[in-house]
């Protein structure tokens, strides 16, 4: 029989040791761990811990519900700017469904939300615009000027032809002197 040529396989002993070694840095760390060492409740001497304490029990009791409830108020007034800066013209509206939102507790507040965001179409078809009244004041400003000026140039021009009747008498009794 022929001696077939077996493929001779050498294993590197790197692979070997790296896991012994692993394996050894594990148990080190573990051994390292378990160790009892001694222990400290705090880095605080037992007065000034009490004081630090004291401190932070007056600031959960008085200013963390002070913060809460700021922020609680400036989320449910948050549709009411918005409706305002949109010029909506249901804006009273939505500020009272708004103050009925911090009354019940926050259930309205999504509702005046969306309400702030919608376009009234039907507000605009009733009255011709989707502004509201009460945000034409500025329109209504700029509307009055624009009236006062209409009346300076008006004015303006009325003294000049004034002037120039009395400039052309003027000059038409200077040419019958003549």
């Amino acid at each position: 029989m022929k001696s077939e040529a077996q493929p001779v396989i050498i294993q590197s002993t790197t692979n070997v040791r790296r896991t012994r070694y692993g394996r050894f840095v594990l148990f080190i760390a573990f051994a390292l761990v378990a160790l009892p060492s001694s222990a400290h409740a705090s880095f605080l001497e037992s007065d000034t811990l009490d004081a630090v304490c004291e401190v932070i029990a007056w600031v959960a009791l008085l200013i963390v519900p002070i913060i809460g409830i700021c922020a609680f108020w400036m989320v449910h007034i948050l549709p009411e700017k918005i409706a305002e800066k949109k010029k909506h013209p249901q804006a009273k509206a939505i500020q009272v469904v708004c103050i009925l939102s911090l009354v019940f507790g926050g259930m309205l507040w999504p509702f005046a939300w969306l309400w702030a965001y919608t376009k009234p179409v039907l507000h605009k078809m009733a009255y011709g615009t989707d502004v509201g009244e009460g945000h034409g004041d500025e329109d209504k400003g700029e509307q009055a000027e624009l009236r006062d000026e209409e009346r300076e140039v008006a004015s303006l021009r009325a003294r000049v032809a004034e002037l120039e009747t009395k400039l052309h008498g003027q000059s038409a009794a200077g040419t019958r002197k003549a």
